[in-house]
């Protein structure tokens, strides 16, 4: 495609010929999923089944509440909610496919369990994703760490495969590529992206209908949580930076779930001048979710990468083991640590 720079060159035509010598395909995406995970898996599945596969996307953690409209009536199962059925696909399945997971960290420990079993039974181990290199999940790889989301990715996947995209499967699609370019006005976006977007509304995408769903359908819980975020909040890297966290009390008093603190870590850069932002959210589990942004050399990669996890150089997230007090001063010093690096490069 023109346009684009500094592409990735994938080999589509051996993507091709794993899904032609599959039938039984499992799809997974990464915990805490987000549009573009949901969406690109959604309409890998759709394609698949058109070219007349078997396939069953299964995740970590459930759609949040403003995506969950794209599944409709049969939701995605969870790992720890599956049907008998369910679980006997997994066994016979003879392909999985991750999409948009980047670490073993981010497919959850139950769906990493999962991989590598199937993976010493013999079975194909693939994945799709547009994440700079975190760990090697699998031995086929299509990654391209320029793309502008895995939904284009898979976008060109189905394209490759020669299924018609139809509105059922156009519809994901956009909500992956759309939802990861913050709707197209992050620095990713260029015109292939547009170009992209512009074709799935060909399909019948309704951009309206779909903004609605996404955008419009929040909790009261999110709008407190978004309060108790601000609260938290502290200047950071002389004024250029601003740390949040939320405890897990924040969640109860609110009656709030976890996706309703997705996004919040965006809001400080809104700020004038402001160039990171970073928010660490405490999970039922014991652990930290801290998602970082950058919109500096910060490279937020590089910096989640120091906790095992991984993302893209302005947005990324890791899982960290620590109390939340704790995990603060540790997170504080290493933004500090890698600003003052970025500032000399």
């Amino acid at each position: 495609m023109q346009g684009e720079h500094e592409r990735a060159t994938i080999d589509w035509a051996k993507f091709t010929a794993l899904i032609s010598s599959a039938q039984k395909v499992v799809l997974i995406g990464h915990v805490r999923p987000d549009g573009d995970t949901i969406g690109s898996n959604l309409a890998m599945k759709r394609a698949l089944e058109a070219l007349g596969k078997e396939a069953l996307f299964v995740n970590g953690h459930a759609a949040p509440p403003g995506l969950r409209f794209l599944d409709g009536a049969a939701q995605t199962p969870t790992f720890n909610d599956l049907s008998e059925q369910a679980r006997a696909f997994l066994d016979a399945a003879d392909l999985v496919l991750t999409i948009d997971v980047s670490s073993w960290q981010q497919l959850g420990a139950d769906a990493s369990e999962y991989v590598r079993r199937k993976a010493q039974s013999g079975a194909v181990i693939a994945t799709i994703d547009h994440h700079a290199v975190g760990d090697t999940l699998a031995p086929h790889a299509f990654v391209d760490a320029n793309a502008d989301s895995a939904g284009s990715l898979t976008f060109e996947a189905i394209q490759t495969l020669g299924v018609t995209i139809t509105q059922e499967i156009a519809t994901p699609l956009f909500v992956a590529i759309a939802t990861d370019t913050g709707w197209f006005r992050f620095a990713s976006t260029n015109a292939d992206t547009l170009r992209r977007a512009a074709s799935l509304i060909d399909a019948g995408v309704r951009v309206d209908a779909i903004y609605r769903e996404v955008y419009e359908q929040e909790s009261y819980g999110r709008f407190q949580l978004y309060g108790a975020a601000v609260r938290s909040a502290e200047r950071i890297l002389d004024g250029k930076g601003v740390i949040m966290s939320l405890r897990l009390a924040d969640f109860d008093a609110f009656h709030a779930i976890a996706s309703d603190s997705e996004d919040l870590v965006n809001e400080p850069l809104s700020i004038a001048n402001m160039e990171v932002s970073a928010i660490l959210i405490e999970q039922r589990d014991g652990t930290i979710k801290a998602s970082f942004r950058s919109r500096c050399a910060l490279d937020c990669a590089q910096l989640a990468r120091e906790y095992g996890g991984g993302g893209h150089k302005q947005a990324a997230g890791a899982t960290l083991h620590a109390p939340l007090t704790q995990a603060l001063d540790q997170v504080k010093a290493l933004l500090a640590q890698f600003y003052a690096q970025a500032q000399r490069d």
